[in-house]
């Protein structure tokens, strides 16, 4: 066996992993080089002879590290993105360390055990049906595709198709309806199921985002074949929550006349609110669906890349995604991950997600829901004041803002879309922009567990003085 001297490698990582997590607070929160900058820094020619790991590893910091965001700053407002916590980086070094395939139990039981109780403890802290089925996907994009998937089985099964047998050919159709605001991976999820953008029939939304529930039922009613529904727990722009009790409510009122109707929530950060006793409310009802899907690498603050599906019928996701071969050990007492995600090889996603939720605790996943939500009222109230400033959209822990043109000319969107350049520019903090209602506007997210009331400060102060520049 040849020789592995890990150390030097090992050493020389940790050293820059500290000194790039000590430097958080110290560094602009924008960005030094522009995407073509980062891809000129790493397009080399391929070497001829190798370098040691040490080295290695020196020279990768070299060549990216003025191409990253950063994400563990509690100023970086952009997208949903949480920051990481210690025990989950911990935990997630140790995952590299262990180098496990987290898709069949017999071979791999250490870190298969360890996901399947940071499954349960999923399911007790969104309060969610406990024998459901959970799989560690690679985020929003993999659990969507994964409870569509199980969705299409049911749906299709009720009408007597097998479709992974069958395939599509000669199915009943698959009528779709979603959110005329639904994120952008349920039409590429389509897409990859074979049902089609043209499957889905956007259901109108209401000032602030929600699913109308008449414009839903009416919907309903014109569907007579293979139905899924897809909702929204926090809409991904605003932070909106569909009525889901209400539409749920209806849902299984029709279940009870036919069985060809499945409802998924697209609960990529909002599911989180339900591990509040302040905030939970706002998701009532999705304990009735049928498939969740959520991240952890948002709002529970994992590294990336981790997303969770959930399915409240595990033999639904089972048939609908897993596979045999006869190489490969057979499900026993304990079910195989491989069963419950698309991927066949992955690492071990869920042992992070464990770490983060055994460091928080019950108490410490709600303080964390609860600050960042009280972190951006803070933000909202703080942009209020501002002359010229309109908070269009703030709920949870997101808030979307525009700013009036001040020098009379009317040009709102490009006076708006100059704030963000210079925010982001500037460093203090990094939002992003969007489009609410027709208009330009920055979406702000509070989703770091770092990000704390000076931080908030920090950031009402850059948006307001870029906002004055052209007073």
């Amino acid at each position: 066996m040849l020789d592995a001297d890990f150390e030097p490698t090992l050493a020389t990582a940790e050293a820059l992993a500290r000194r790039w997590i000590d430097g958080i607070d110290s560094r602009p929160t924008s960005i030094s080089s522009s995407a073509a900058d980062a891809v000129a820094a790493a397009d080399r020619p391929f070497p001829e002879t190798g370098l040691g790991g040490a080295e290695v590893l020196e020279e990768l910091a070299a060549i990216a590290e003025p191409g990253l965001a950063s994400t563990g700053s509690g100023r970086y407002l952009a997208l949903v993105t949480g920051g990481v916590t210690p025990a989950a980086l911990g935990a997630d070094w140790m995952v590299s360390a262990w180098d496990q395939n987290a898709g069949f139990a017999e071979l791999y039981p250490g870190v298969v055990g360890v996901e399947l109780a940071a499954a349960r403890w999923t399911l007790e802290a969104l309060d969610l049906p406990r024998d459901s089925a959970v799989g560690f996907a690679t985020g929003g994009q993999g659990a969507n595709t994964a409870g569509l998937l199980a969705g299409r089985h049911a749906v299709l099964a009720a009408h007597g198709h097998d479709v992974e047998t069958a395939g599509l050919v000669g199915a009943p159709s698959v009528n779709v309806l979603v959110s005329d605001e639904q994120h952008s991976t349920i039409p590429r999820a389509l897409r990859l199921l074979g049902l089609g953008t043209e499957s889905a029939t956007s259901i109108p939304t209401d000032s602030d985002g929600r699913v109308l529930v008449a414009d839903l039922s009416a919907a309903l009613d014109a569907s007579d074949g293979p139905t899924i529904v897809c909702v929204q727990a926090g809409n991904v722009n605003g932070g909106a929550f569909d009525p889901i009790a209400e539409i749920s409510a209806e849902i299984q009122q029709r279940k009870s006349q036919r069985g060809d109707i499945w409802l998924h929530v697209d609960g990529a950060f909002g599911l989180w609110v339900r591990a509040s006793d302040r905030f939970g409310h706002l998701a009532a009802g999705v304990e009735a669906a049928d498939s969740w899907a959520v991240d952890a690498h948002k709002w529970l603050n994992t590294p990336y890349d981790c997303g969770i599906v959930i399915v409240r019928d595990r033999g639904v996701l089972a048939r609908a995604i897993g596979y045999r071969a006869a190489y490969l050990p057979e499900a026993m007492a304990i079910p195989n991950p491989v069963d419950s995600v698309v991927e066949s090889s992955r690492r071990a996603r869920g042992v992070p997600v464990w770490a983060t939720l055994r460091s928080l605790g019950r108490s410490g996943l709600s303080d964390l829901v609860d600050r960042c939500c009280d972190r951006a009222s803070e933000l909202a109230a703080a942009l209020e004041k501002v002359e010229g400033a309109e908070i269009m959209h703030a709920e949870i822990n997101q808030i979307v803002v525009g700013f009036d043109d001040p020098s009379g000319d009317d040009d709102h969107d490009g006076h708006t879309n100059r704030i963000l350049a210079v925010v982001q520019a500037g460093g203090e903090c990094f939002p992003t922009g969007t489009i609410w209602r027709g208009r330009a506007a920055i979406r702000l997210s509070v989703s770091n567990w770092r990000t704390d009331s000076d931080d908030i400060a920090a950031a009402a102060a850059a948006l307001t003085a870029a906002h004055r520049l052209r007073d």
